[in-house]
């Protein structure tokens, strides 16, 4: 057989509680956002987070607003 390396497995995150309910985002809640951004600054998708569509969404939507503002840094390459 050959040798070929497994790929790494993410480490995993804490998923939010899985409520029908939407999540609210606040775009001024770093704390929060930060949570689900990386360290370069992409959001993290939703096979990751967990969340909903509608939550994504939300989510999505905070982040950016957040960049805007510059409460948060701009994706690094």
């Amino acid at each position: 057989m050959s040798n070929i390396p497994k790929p790494a497995i993410p480490p995993s995150r804490e998923k939010p509680s899985n409520d029908s309910a939407t999540l609210y985002f606040d775009y001024k809640d770093v704390e929060t956002l930060c949570k689900f951004i990386t360290a370069d600054g992409k959001i993290l998708p939703r096979r990751l987070t967990g969340l909903s569509v509608e939550n994504q969404k939300a989510l999505v939507l905070a982040v950016k607003r957040a960049r805007f503002l510059a409460l948060l840094q701009k994706v690094t390459k």
